[in-house]
């Protein structure tokens, strides 16, 4: 009989505790992503005014925020992408899109103009002091959010890839 065959109950028995130990801990995170739900922020509108996030959503309805910022391009990718779903889903299911720029002092004056100049359908705000992206835990962007019609995160990616965005149909359209 060699070593390794007196070490390896040990190994599979180390190896089952890490399966239950790495189960625990996806179904707490999980747990953790659904109970998140859209904070009451304020954040600006293009026009300078105020408004608070909670109140651009429809009662009941799905939202989709997205976080995003004139310097990056997937997120730009992603929001032109999302434009050529937006009024069909909107119409379809109800789904407010909401992008959150997170454009600092230097840029922010810049988002009004681009924003003008992409032709996008939905609500674009700013988020000049980051408390909305600081409540939400968003630390890069892309990072977009899908809410149920309760404001519970119900799905969420911090990445872009072309073709996520029928992925975020996908899960929009299971909550109609």
């Amino acid at each position: 009989m060699d070593t390794w065959d007196l070490a390896k109950p040990r190994a599979l028995a180390y190896l089952e505790h890490m399966k239950t130990l790495l189960t625990a801990l996806l179904v707490a995170s999980a747990t953790l992503i659904s109970a998140q739900s859209l904070p009451n922020v304020s954040v600006l509108k293009l026009d300078g005014s105020k408004t608070e996030l909670s109140s651009l959503r429809e009662e009941g309805k799905p939202m989709i925020v997205s976080f995003w910022a004139t310097w990056c391009k997937p997120c730009i990718n992603e929001l032109n992408a999302m434009a050529e779903y937006y009024d069909d889903l909107h119409e379809e299911t109800g789904v407010t899109l909401v992008a959150v720029s997170i454009d600092d002092s230097r840029t922010s004056p810049k988002v009004g103009p681009f924003v003008a100049g992409q032709g996008w359908d939905y609500t674009v705000v700013l988020d000049p002091n980051s408390d909305l992206r600081r409540a939400m835990g968003v630390n890069n962007v892309p990072h977009t959010f899908l809410l149920n019609g309760a404001g519970e995160v119900v799905w969420q990616a911090n990445k872009y890839v072309p073709g996520e965005e029928e992925v975020l149909v996908a899960e929009v359209r299971k909550l109609k």
